[in-house]
């Protein structure tokens, strides 16, 4: 890596952690150049305001989840190709992977920026809005492609069940930092993986 990315990726850093621990607003450029040791200029070099800071910090949010559940994905599906089968792999896969995170499963920078949306420039509020709506689209492909194989044992919207995938980890997120237990999050996803099961299971004879 370069040292112009280098440096670039550590501001990034230092204010994501500062945002995640106090928020947007109460994060200031002050700090995050003292701590990056850094002059005010050269944060400028590489983000002209704030929004823009936040702006980036979102486009790798998104550039990680993404390639986290991609691969989550791809191991879910060399391991069963039936469609239930592989997504009940998938949330078993995130669980674990949660769990095993040294400092816990970060909390999530979209939940954090709609908390504090007024504070953002209409890039930003859009590109926050997208990354919600691009889990609806993920889980909702993995839906329909059960639902075909597996119809649900009640009515259900697919796009509500895939929005429901998002409650539960971000639930999961606040209730875990709530109580200090990192359990608790990959708790959550498996409680979500037991309904699914339920749902699409095909019933008894």
């Amino acid at each position: 890596m370069r040292k112009g990315q280098a440096t670039r990726e550590r501001l990034m850093d230092i204010a994501e952690g500062a945002i995640m621990d106090k928020g947007f607003g109460a994060t200031s450029i002050d700090e995050i150049i003292a701590a990056a040791e850094i002059t005010k200029s050269g944060f400028f070099y590489h983000f002209p305001d704030k929004n823009a800071l936040a702006f980036a910090l979102l486009e790798r949010h998104q550039q990680r989840e993404d390639e986290l559940f991609d691969r989550l994905e791809a191991r879910a599906a060399t391991l069963s190709d039936d469609p239930l089968h592989s997504f009940l792999i998938f949330i078993t896969l995130l669980a674990e992977t949660m769990d095993a995170m040294e400092t816990g499963f970060p909390g999530c920078l979209v939940a954090t920026f709609v908390y504090q949306e007024r504070l953002f420039d209409r890039n930003v509020i859009v590109l926050n809005r997208s990354l919600v709506l691009r889990w609806r689209d993920r889980f909702r492909g993995q839906f329909e492609r059960i639902a075909e194989r597996y119809p649900p044992r009640d009515t259900v919207d697919l796009d509500q069940l895939a929005d429901f995938v998002s409650t539960v980890v971000e639930g999961g997120m606040v209730m875990s930092r709530a109580l200090g237990e990192r359990q608790v999050l990959s708790g959550q996803v498996l409680v979500l993986r037991s309904y699914v099961k339920l749902l699409f299971q095909p019933a008894l004879d």
